[in-house]
């Protein structure tokens, strides 16, 4: 059993240098012929290479959280976001998600601070419109260590931004108020912060975990952002490619299949609009979410990869480009039919890779293939991937 780097011809081969090629002359491309993981390695190496934004957006929710976790391993110097839906029906603010919520108001905050972020979504949580970066500005309210300003003002601003006042923080969306001390639950942070002042000097912000309340890290700034999923009638909301950067490189499957989710989903909520009591002035749905067409009319603003069986470029032999992958077989635990599979793949001058978990699941299989009283020709790497797959255009084969 040897440990092995993955070799540099995964990310770096002839068509994806003709990809970053296109790209560094905003082109759009078509791509087909990927299989298994190989496709997170085409986005990792756009990723590397441009040194640009990437947005990819994967067929559901279930695709986005195996392409997240691949990308997180492949890039691991670099910013990786899930963008998710903020609730499961239109119209239903009783099924909004929190943490998804949260995740959402993360991404918007970073994107502003950094155009480099590597991000994770689908058609259901971009078919919602997001408040523009004036609108965010406004309900952001940043504290720093050191900065004049009164726990009165902060107690005014977080009623306004909708926040509840409890005893004990616990979830997003609350705050509580103690002598000179205010903890607060921002939407836009995974766990709570503490403000300790002085008089009405900022003297300290730390995180703390909720169950002992003991301090996680020291901070010398926050921001707060409150539920921007709220769909207040007098905000100003976009589409999520008007809100990110013209450099962001759009890696997606079937747009043409996107586009028609995102129609499906707008029809879906203007019969829930319709049916609502109007008792309360509610946003039209075409204030709240995009539509197919509003989705593609602003595509060409960007460089699109995409790839699947339908694709809007490839039209023309110019802008169409191959790569030969095959997905990984079914062995069914027949550890005789990967040995066999292996061997071949090396006697045909393939590289031999297998990735796993950790390294008890590497010392198993070599234990494994000991058993079997056989040579074995391969090679392991510890990097969790989603699924397996051989490329034959660079000889290699990679299975999980």
């Amino acid at each position: 059993m040897k440990a092995v780097n993955l070799p540099k011809s995964l990310f770096e081969n002839r068509q994806t240098l003709e990809i970053i090629n296109k790209i560094s002359e905003n082109q759009s491309c078509g791509v087909s012929g990927l299989a298994g993981s190989s496709y997170a390695f085409l986005a990792a190496s756009l990723s590397e290479n441009t040194n640009q934004p990437i947005l990819w957006i994967a067929e559901n929710k279930e695709e986005a959280a195996y392409c997240f976790n691949d990308m997180e391993r492949l890039l691991p110097g670099r910013e990786v976001l899930f963008y998710p839906a903020s609730y499961r029906r239109p119209y239903q603010i009783e099924q909004i998600d929190n943490a998804n919520i949260m995740m959402r108001a993360e991404v918007l905050k970073k994107i502003t601070a950094t155009s480099k972020a590597c991000i994770i979504s689908y058609p259901d949580a971009l078919f919602e419109q997001v408040l523009t970066r004036r609108e965010l500005n406004k309900k952001t309210l940043a504290l720093s260590v050191g900065m004049e300003v009164s726990i009165d003002f902060i107690n005014e601003v977080l009623f306004e931004y909708e926040f509840q006042r409890v005893d004990f923080v616990t979830q997003p969306g609350e705050f509580s108020v103690r002598g000179g001390i205010v903890d607060v639950f921002s939407f836009a942070h995974d766990t709570p912060y503490r403000i300790e002042f002085f008089g009405d000097e900022v003297e300290s912000i730390r995180t703390f975990d909720i169950a002992s309340q003991l301090s996680l890290n020291t901070h010398n700034a926050l921001q707060i952002i409150p539920n921007i999923e709220h769909k207040h009638h007098n905000e100003k909301r976009v589409g999520f490619l008007e809100y990110i950067s013209k450099e962001t490189i759009i890696f997606s499957s079937n747009l043409p299949a996107l586009m028609g989710s995102m129609d499906l989903l707008f029809e879906k909520a203007t019969i829930a609009f319709d049916k609502l009591e109007h008792t309360v002035i509610q946003s039209e749905p075409s204030d709240l979410f995009c539509t197919g067409q509003i989705f593609k009319d602003l595509l060409p603003q960007f460089s699109v990869v995409e790839f699947g069986q339908d694709v809007l470029f490839q039209e023309s032999s110019s802008n169409a480009l191959y790569f030969e992958t095959s997905p990984q077989p079914s062995f069914n635990k027949q550890f005789n039919l990967l040995i066999q599979d292996l061997n071949q793949h090396h006697n045909d001058g393939y590289h031999t890779i297998i990735c796993c978990a950790n390294t008890q699941q590497a010392k198993r299989f070599h234990d494994i293939f000991e058993e079997q009283e056989m040579v074995v020709h391969y090679k392991t790497l510890v990097l969790s991937l989603h699924q397996g797959f051989i490329d034959h255009n660079n000889k290699i084969v990679c299975y999980t």
